[in-house]
């Protein structure tokens, strides 16, 4: 798919002033500057492969003490489970998925996320990969617009396991160019 996105990854840093000024002018790694403006419906990234390891796994179980018997049980997963093994709880691989493609960008914020729908199981030692599509955007707010992409997580060779939407709010570079688009009551 061509588009004329131009990609702003590490073109450009947030300055901070707590750091010596030769550091603070090096651009961050994984952060992008991009504008509501910016934002192309269409424009896909692929993020790269990862293996979920047993350590992993259970680690986040720990953390958001998930002990159910099909993440944290390998004798229960192997002799009464469905799948016959033990699964990554459906939350870290939307997780870790989400943070494959994940980026910086100090002028998008989190509004939530739509259609979470987990299709496929994953377990201990698959590889995952997520493909993120722009979908949409129209102004919400007097200084940020709404923006929607998918993330479709794939194990493996292309097996689709999970699929949601999220919305986020984003900066306008020029607010008053979409003042008389937005939503009547977020209008002040």
């Amino acid at each position: 798919m061509e588009t004329s996105f131009v990609p702003t990854v590490g073109v450009d840093s947030t300055l901070p002033k707590d750091m010596p000024a030769a550091h603070a002018a090096i651009p961050v790694w994984n952060s992008e500057n991009w504008f509501y403006e910016d934002w192309q419906p269409g424009h896909c990234i692929r993020s790269l492969r990862r293996t979920i390891a047993e350590g992993e796994s259970h680690l986040f179980n720990t953390l958001v003490v998930d002990i159910h018997p099909y993440v944290q049980d390998q004798m229960f997963a192997e002799t009464e489970g469905v799948f016959g093994k033990r699964l990554v709880a459906g939350a870290f691989v939307f997780s870790a998925g989400l943070g494959l493609v994940a980026t910086n960008c100090v002028n998008a914020f989190s509004y939530g996320y739509d259609k979470l729908r987990f299709i496929k199981p994953v377990f201990i030692g698959d590889t995952i990969y997520t493909v993120r599509t722009n979908l949409d955007k129209k102004p919400k707010y007097e200084e940020m617009g709404l923006i929607r992409a998918s993330y479709e997580v794939f194990k493996g060779a292309g097996e689709l396991v999970l699929y949601c939407e999220h919305l986020q709010t984003v900066k306008y570079r020029n607010p008053a160019a979409h003042a008389d688009r937005t939503e009547p009551e977020n209008r002040a």
